[in-house]
């Protein structure tokens, strides 16, 4: 992989980094990348260790995590705020990112992280597999 395929693919990770709640698919960040899909899907893992829409996913996720602990919005305007369509779909994805529900995370206390500073909270709270990863 070059430097330039490099910097290709980070204008994509950039882009999904930004603008993780809009409707992103593998088109659209490939062309960002200036890539074929099939192409820019195989140097997106080889680069970076996960597929990318496993890397949105975990976007989206982290960014629902934040918006839960609030407390202000329900799951379902959370999984909306984030960019998801199907409550299904996120509940299950957050479930295997963060260990428990959206519902049960939302109802916990979060007042120990409130002394955290952020720059250090994030690099602690990013969501992580909890189970084995799909089958490719």
């Amino acid at each position: 992989m070059t430097l330039e395929d490099l910097v290709r693919l980070r204008r994509a990770r950039d882009r999904m980094d930004r603008e993780y709640a809009e409707p992103l698919d593998v088109a659209a960040l490939a062309r960002t990348a200036l890539m074929s899909p099939g192409h820019f899907q195989r140097s997106f893992r080889a680069a970076f260790g996960e597929t990318p829409y496993g890397y949105l996913m975990t976007r989206r996720i982290e960014r629902a995590k934040a918006l839960l602990r609030r407390g202000d919005m329900s799951v379902t305007e959370v999984c909306l705020a984030v960019g998801c369509t199907s409550l299904g779909s996120f509940s299950s994805r957050f479930t295997e990112l963060v260990g428990q529900t959206p519902s049960a995370y939302r109802a916990r206390s979060h007042e120990d992280g409130a002394v955290i500073p952020a720059c250090m909270a994030r690099t602690f709270t990013r969501p992580r597999r909890t189970g084995p990863p799909p089958a490719p």
